[in-house]
């Protein structure tokens, strides 16, 4: 039996679905903007945002009911819009009981904290667990949700999750959202750091000057089959891995200790001479922080990747966090599929001390197999194994 990614959906400031989303990054467009005067903020930011507007309109088609415990938030909204377009495309029936819902977010409905924002939402929307049941409920599904909430590897973690749930025989499909959208605790936590940019960032360059962040709710909706079953195009979630190297609260390990654990685990069964030939490409986390994309690139290098293309999508969306694991993954299959490595926005000169192969253009591949790498506050890192 192995894992297949049956549907999937992106709503994000470049589209409301996987199809126009791809369309717009092969165009090289981005959905970065700068932001000034938001959210009682001095400084200004660049990221991307999820039209308000077209995302009500989206919303509304979808004829919601009236809930009794708080109107739906821009948050719930769109991981709704985007689990229903995904389901349009997946043959299941999502009311049913063997249908379970994994939630990825790293704050969630955190905006509600503000009394101002708190309007006409209850209390229980603060809480995760609750969220998750609100977005299942909406599809009729009553079956216990899961929430995966582990900083910026949340996306592939719940991915693992779904895997294995599936793979235990605990369900017969599952839905998995990531969603995050923009805040005043998420843009001020992160401008404490100093980390952003007003910049549009610059993954790997030796000019980056920081990350941007984004808004973006994003769907796969996971199945189990046979391997003789398999149907050409279909889309495996091979392996993945999770490993922590609690170095620090928000630094990543200075060697990628955690992040080349990971990718030793995915890559086992392929011998080191045959990497280059059996991975297409590798979908970096690439935040365009001097540390991150440091450490990715001493980690590629030990895992013997240092000669396989490496992209990064930040550049397209901004760092969407808890969606990011969701909506990275989405677009590397539909790389594979189209049989090609995309280009990295904002890639000009390698700044990085390890020599990797940053894709500075499109390009195309022959391999069938790609590798997504996540890493997150707390020394957390995670690394999927995508087959076609």
């Amino acid at each position: 039996m192995t894992t297949v990614l049956a549907a999937s959906n992106i709503v994000s400031a470049l589209g409301f679905t996987a199809d126009e989303v791809f369309d717009n990054v092969l165009q090289g467009r981005t959905g970065l903007r700068l932001l000034s005067d938001r959210f009682d903020l001095p400084e200004p930011f660049m990221a991307s945002e999820i039209d308000d507007t077209q995302l009500a309109e989206a919303f509304a088609q979808l004829q919601p009911p009236q809930p009794t415990d708080g109107a739906y938030t821009k948050f719930e909204q769109a991981a709704i819009v985007s689990v229903a377009d995904a389901l349009r495309r997946a043959d299941i029936d999502p009311a049913h009981p063997r249908v379970h819902f994994i939630l990825s977010t790293t704050k969630g409905n955190i905006h509600l904290l503000d009394p101002r924002e708190a309007v006409g939402h209850s209390p229980e929307q603060l809480y995760l667990g609750h969220t998750a049941d609100r977005i299942a409920q909406f599809f009729g599904n009553t079956a216990p949700t899961l929430v995966v909430s582990n900083a910026c590897i949340s996306g592939a973690a719940a991915l693992i999750t779904a895997r294995r749930e599936l793979m235990a025989d605990r369900c017969d499909a599952a839905v998995v959202i990531g969603a995050d959208m923009l805040s005043r605790f998420v843009v001020s936590g992160f401008q404490s750091f100093k980390a952003l940019s007003t910049e549009p960032c610059r993954p790997f360059d030796a000019n980056r000057t920081g990350l941007n962040l984004g808004e973006a709710a994003a769907t796969l909706i996971l199945t189990r089959r046979g391997t003789d079953d398999l149907r050409p195009g279909d889309a495996q979630l091979t392996d993945g891995a999770i490993r922590n190297d609690a170095n620090h609260i928000s630094g990543p390990s200075r060697t990628g200790e955690g992040c080349y654990r990971a990718l030793r685990h995915i890559l086992r069964d392929i011998p080191a001479e045959r990497l280059t030939d059996e991975i297409a490409f590798v979908n970096a986390h690439g935040t365009a922080t001097p540390y991150n994309d440091e450490m990715e690139s001493i980690a590629l290098t030990r895992a013997g990747l240092d000669r396989v293309p490496v992209n990064s999508l930040k550049g397209y969306f901004g760092h969407t966090l808890g969606a990011a694991g969701i909506l990275e993954t989405i677009l590397a299959v539909r790389a594979l599929r189209a049989g090609i490595a995309l280009r990295t926005q904002g890639f000009d000169t390698l700044g990085v001390t390890h020599p990797i192969r940053i894709t500075d253009t499109t390009a195309p591949i022959t391999a069938h197999r790609c590798v997504k790498m996540l890493s997150g506050f707390g020394g957390c890192n995670a690394a999927l194994l995508l087959t076609l």
